[in-house]
């Protein structure tokens, strides 16, 4: 099981690149729900940074995944999202 160990919060990464406008939204979706109250550290990861990466996400971003399992990839789907924080929070 991946669960996060108690002393750490649950990590958020975001797959994307600049000019990716669905990046951008995805970004805002998971800005909203920290104010909302869900607590998680947010990475923002570049795709153009590494050819692997790019290569095998481009078609896909963005990708959001918590503690290492993909909750959304291509249209944010932020209801997965808080769906998986629960379960890592629990």
């Amino acid at each position: 099981m991946n669960e996060a160990p108690l002393d750490r919060l649950p990590q958020v990464l975001l797959y994307g690149r600049d000019g990716c406008h669905l990046c951008d939204e995805a970004l805002a979706g998971l800005v909203e729900l920290h104010r909302q109250g869900l607590v998680f550290e947010l990475v923002q990861i570049d795709i153009e940074s590494d050819d692997r990466l790019h290569r095998e996400l481009l078609e896909l971003i963005p990708v959001i995944e918590v503690d290492g399992v993909r909750a959304s990839e291509l249209v944010p789907d932020l209801d997965a999202v808080r769906s998986r924080l629960a379960t890592v929070e629990a």
